[in-house]
């Protein structure tokens, strides 16, 4: 197609718009969790280049890196430099994902504000991605999050598995619920539902993001986080906004997957989510023609198409 139809998507909300919310927070996660699969190394000054792009294009949650060693994910080996050389825009949050406790430190030691913590509804996949169990990942978790919450930092926990795992099978959604809640009790000011794999389906969003509500959770503090292995993960974030919930984790040209779960692929498309929320009505404040030049421009850095259809209807 190549170019963008005056007035289209039209703005048609439904006809019962239930608890759809008015406006909708993107969380980016195409310069961390988009770049670290890459299965080679982006130079720096383009990475800086896709955050400014990124915030220029109107999105206000850019998760810049992660201070994970860099023999894990050497993807990401550049944090402290990244950052260091980061313009930060005004009215832009930058959180950095961290690991452990000595990503925590390097992240003080960088002057970062607002984090993030990884953690795992299954014991195999605990295992795999932190070296620790469904049970003790939370030792750790309770002294890396307590340390940032006592040192002014805001803290968001990321809940992989939650909707399936390659190893185990089903998960159970009274353990994904349990989970959760211990991250937020220990300090997590939100969680994000990850489909790491992206089994998920709209009914089983919607009785999960249920389940959370009966033990005590108010969708005010859930996330939801998607993957599209399966062609689910526009369908999932309408169940997920028919449920309330108001932020939603993306990645600019449907950028990454996960390094330790090879099933992982690609992200929800930014660029998918913004025609969708356009079309119902849902404010954003994403400049649609300024994000698909974004990816169409990280493309070419990477040497190949961008996964987003609306990439590829859009993009000359």
């Amino acid at each position: 197609m190549g170019a963008r139809v005056p007035g289209l998507p039209m703005r048609v909300p439904p006809p019962e718009r239930g608890e759809l919310p008015e406006s909708v927070t993107i969380w980016e996660v195409g310069p961390r969790d988009g770049l670290q699969n890459e299965s080679t190394v982006v130079p720096l000054e383009v990475k800086l280049e896709f955050l400014d792009r990124l915030a220029a294009a109107g999105l206000r949650v850019l998760e810049a890196t992660s201070f994970v060693r860099p023999e894990w994910i050497p993807q990401l080996a550049d944090a402290a430099d990244l950052l260091a050389g980061l313009r930060a825009a005004p009215g832009v949050r930058y959180p950095v994902l961290v690991p452990n406790a000595r990503g925590l430190d390097r992240a003080l030691e960088a002057g970062v504000r607002d984090i993030a913590v990884f953690a795992a509804a299954t014991e195999t996949f605990a295992r795999r991605n932190l070296n620790r169990g469904l049970e003790s990942q939370f030792e750790m978790f309770e002294q890396v999050v307590g340390r940032a919450t006592g040192s002014g930092l805001t803290v968001r926990g990321y809940l992989s598995m939650c909707f399936g795992d390659p190893w185990e099978g089903a998960v159970p959604v009274e353990q994904v619920v349990a989970a959760g809640k211990r991250l937020l009790d220990l300090g997590c000011a939100q969680l994000s539902l990850g489909d790491t794999t992206g089994v998920a389906t709209p009914g089983h969003v919607e009785a999960l993001l249920r389940a959370f509500g009966a033990a005590g959770v108010g969708v005010d503090r859930l996330a939801v986080h998607f993957h599209d292995t399966y062609g689910q993960a526009l369908a999932n974030t309408w169940a997920a906004l028919r449920c309330g919930v108001r932020t939603v984790d993306s990645s600019a040209g449907g950028l990454g997957g996960c390094p330790y779960a090879e099933s992982a692929t690609g992200n929800l498309a930014t660029e998918d989510l913004v025609w969708m929320l356009d079309g119902l009505g849902v404010e954003h404040g994403v400049d649609l023609d300024a994000l698909v030049a974004t990816s169409t421009w990280m493309a070419g850095k990477l040497g190949r198409p961008s996964p987003s259809r609306v990439v590829g209807a859009l993009a000359p």
